[in-house]
């Protein structure tokens, strides 16, 4: 709550926040610095400011200890886990209700001030960052499981849930919720962004998993979509259009999601490889020889040596395969033993795998602690993530190409994906206030992420696009269909308050 996480700290003055309309940060430079060279930010001057009228409307709705304008807390939501400078909104909310959601936006709305939805803070793309300042609307309170139906495996629950709360929630009932991004997500920050993760390539998406949401639009209307059904042909998809929108068309309050049966075995394995080229062509036959692999994770040499410094496993130096295996105790064993054969084929290694249930947390914790652990190869660095995704056939050359431009320009940056769908992600990591390389980065990002779009690929394959990835819009999408997102965009939201910066918004040519 606004209330505890307060330190006694004074609250900021709008005058210290700097946000006229909001177009500075807290360390006093122009939000437009941090674009990435993508001229976004235009109409500042348009919007108004968070004055004390509109705290006294605010803490009418949420109470007075449910909206802080402390700077401890304004930094908080202004930041994700990315290198992306924080940029603070200028007063944060705590609602608990759909209906407080409803009036926040109508409070913020009738004086013209920015709205930007904030889940967890795990984005990796500045999707958070009050780049017009604003009202920032926590979802944490609105952290209740309000219905599962175990018989129709699917359930609702509030955006402020995480997937570990919700599977905990569904321990007893014989189903799971998949999707894993790694971190301690949000439901609804996962629907915004479309998340994925681990178990994707068995299990699908964000895309895939949602059913319907319940969400507040720009002019303060309540509406919900989709239904329990598992199919339907009824009606423009609005589900699909505001999952992965990003804040920018709607506020997610409520998500109605799939479920699947927690499997009767699960097995994992480790296989090193004597070459990268190896690893990548285990994962694409293993793909197209259909075996249901629940999990396929790639972790460099780089990336393991991170891995066993951080989480001290003692893994071997070399390109490595992690795998999971759901089904029956029969079928997990047979499906580890095919991808073992596979495996020797490219040069695998020792194929080690295990039904333990300690074991594999041991190892899927691991790896989802890759990105700290890269991280603190570097103490003091920030992390710059590619997050790129091809077609399968087409990821041996792409894994190889980054290896070799990494290698050429001497950067530290180990490389992880969730390669079973083509997705993967280069985590460069560095020195924020080095110039020369972060100029080397980018060269290095950008040339990944054109040859990714050139082979059929994109340039996000479960990050999203924040303010982050604006500039490989166009390359990937035409001019013609930014033209048709900005036109959506002004349509629901014609004073351009939800997220302004970022999806929908308008980038000359």
């Amino acid at each position: 709550m606004a209330g505890t996480q307060a330190s006694p700290e004074p609250e900021a003055s709008l005058a210290a926040n700097g946000h006229a309309g909001g177009n500075t940060s807290l360390s006093g430079n122009p939000a437009t610095q941090s674009l990435c060279d993508v001229p976004v930010v235009r109409r500042a001057s348009s919007y108004g400011r968070v004055d004390d009228a509109l705290l006294r409307r605010l803490q009418s709705i949420v109470g007075d200890s449910n909206v802080t304008t402390n700077r401890t807390v304004l930094e908080q939501h202004g930041r994700d886990e990315s290198y992306h400078e924080p940029m603070p909104p200028d007063a944060v909310v705590f609602p608990q209700s759909t209906h407080h959601v409803q009036q926040l936006v109508a409070a913020c709305a009738a004086r013209r001030v920015p709205i930007i939805p904030y889940g967890a803070g795990t984005s990796l793309e500045g999707h958070v960052a009050a780049l017009c300042g604003g009202v920032s609307i926590d979802l944490s309170q609105l952290s209740q499981v309000l219905e599962v139906h175990a018989e129709d495996m699917d359930c609702r629950v509030q955006a402020g849930v995480t997937r570990q709360q919700l599977n905990h929630h569904l321990h007893d009932s014989g189903l799971f919720f998949p999707v894993d991004p790694g971190s301690e997500c949000t439901i609804g920050g996962m629907a915004a962004t479309r998340a994925s993760g681990t178990n994707a390539v068995r299990y699908g998406t964000m895309r895939e998993a949602v059913l319907g949401v319940t969400a507040v639009l720009p002019n303060g209307q309540v509406i919900k979509t989709g239904s329990r059904a598992r199919k339907s042909s009824s009606g423009y998809d609005l589900t699909r259009l505001i999952v992965g929108s990003e804040g920018t068309l709607a506020v997610v309050t409520e998500v109605s999601l799939r479920l699947f049966p927690q499997p009767e075995a699960v097995s994992a394995a480790v296989c090193p490889f004597t070459s990268v080229a190896g690893a990548v062509d285990t994962v694409i036959e293993t793909i197209q020889t259909a075996i249901p692999v629940a999990r396929i994770e790639f972790l460099d040499e780089v990336q393991v040596d991170a891995v066993n410094r951080y989480s001290k496993t003692h893994l071997e130096l070399s390109p490595t395969l992690f795998f999971e295996f759901h089904g029956t105790a029969a079928a997990v064993e047979e499906q580890a033993k095919q991808v073992s054969t596979i495996a020797s084929s490219y040069g695998g290694g020792s194929f080690q795998w295990s039904t333990a249930p300690e074991e594999r947390s041991k190892l899927w914790a691991a790896r989802h602690s890759a990105y700290y652990a890269a991280l603190a190869l570097r103490p003091n660095s920030k992390g710059l993530l590619a997050d790129v995704c091809v077609p399968i056939s087409r990821l041996t050359e792409l894994v190889l190409l980054a290896k070799e431009e990494i290698r050429q320009t001497q950067l530290v940056a180990p490389i992880v994906g969730h390669v079973g769908d083509g997705n993967f992600h280069v985590l460069f990591i560095v020195d924020p206030d080095d110039q020369a390389e972060l100029a080397a980065v980018k060269r290095v990002n950008d040339s990944l992420v054109a040859h990714a779009i050139a082979v059929g690929g994109t340039c996000s394959g479960e990050h999203g696009v924040g303010y982050g990835k604006l500039p490989f819009l166009e390359s990937e999408h035409g001019r013609a269909a930014l033209d048709a997102m900005a036109a959506l965009k002004a349509a629901w939201d014609p004073l351009n308050l939800f997220n302004p910066g970022k999806i929908g918004q308008f980038i000359p040519p």
